[in-house]
């Protein structure tokens, strides 16, 4: 197993402070992420005025925004703690805002249908992961050729179920093996579960090589009450169990390690099924311990 890129999503749980965002980046560093992840949106841009004009819910998503003037601190301050910084643009000209501030783009499952801002993040050339939620085999492939046609980045497609939270029985992590098969690409996770099991097969058995993951500081974001926010302590052991899985893996060779080398010569000898070998034994190259 590859070792994955585990993925903190901050997602609208930022409360616009920029004091809590950098809150967010530290404790992503401090229970093992390579990456986090925020969200550039602006309502006006992301909902229809027919939903606007009459959802007082998604009227009052003008308090989930992230100011664009953070972007550069924010970037800056990960990269600082030695992390990759990325963000999801959720309107055209949040690619060029993000630009030079992002590691890789991050594409929702909601957009993957969007090929305009494909496109954009495509023309970048910089990488792009892309959430596969909600969509089918042929939407996904649409989106494949349009991202191939106009970029020259790495793309990662992230298995996806956009339920939140995503029931167990319902996480298909089979899926992640479909979509390596059929696009040969690098598949990831965007886990909405918040289940370690989840994470663990994902990672173990089907070869996850990223896991994006919604992230809370104390319970008090935005989208925590939904179920499907880790907090700190939920997902450090996780990280930690999976990447010790990926050191125990080695690579593959199969000789002697050097835990075992000492005992080589204790193994049977061929000429008389004795332990040790002939050698250690009468020529006392041996001391009792």
């Amino acid at each position: 197993m590859t070792k994955p890129i585990f993925v903190a999503e901050v997602s609208s749980n930022h409360h616009q402070d920029i004091n809590r965002c950098k809150a967010f980046i530290r404790a992503s560093s401090d229970i093992g992420c390579d990456a986090v992840k925020f969200q550039l949106f602006k309502i006006d841009e992301l909902f229809a005025p027919e939903i606007l004009s009459k959802s007082k819910k998604h009227q009052q998503r003008k308090q989930w925004e992230l100011p664009e003037t953070f972007i550069p601190e924010l970037s800056s301050y990960t990269h600082e703690l030695g992390l990759q910084f990325s963000c999801t643009p959720f309107y055209l000209g949040a690619v060029d805002v993000l630009e030079a501030h992002v590691d890789f783009y991050k594409i929702a499952s909601y957009e993957l249908l969007w090929d305009d801002l494909i496109i954009a993040c495509a023309k970048t050339g910089k990488d792009v992961v892309l959430s596969t939620g909600m969509a089918t085999l042929p939407e996904i492939a649409h989106a494949v050729d349009v991202f191939k046609l106009h970029g020259q980045g790495e793309l990662i497609l992230l298995h996806a179920i956009s339920g939140y939270p995503t029931p167990v029985d319902q996480a298909n992590l089979a899926a992640i093996d479909t979509l390596k098969k059929a696009f040969g690409v690098a598949v990831g996770l965007s886990d909405h579960s918040v289940s370690a099991a989840v994470v663990a097969r994902a990672c173990h058995h089907w070869g996850a090589t990223m896991v994006e993951f919604h992230l809370d500081l104390d319970q008090a974001g935005e989208e925590y009450a939904s179920g499907h926010c880790w907090l700190p302590e939920q997902i450090q052991p996780v990280i930690a169990e999976i990447r010790a899985g990926s050191v125990a893996d080695g690579s593959g060779e199969k000789t002697p390690a050097l835990s075992e080398a000492g005992d080589r010569v204790w193994r049977a000898d061929p000429s008389d099924g004795l332990r040790p070998f002939k050698r250690i034994r009468l020529n006392d190259l041996w001391q009792e311990e």
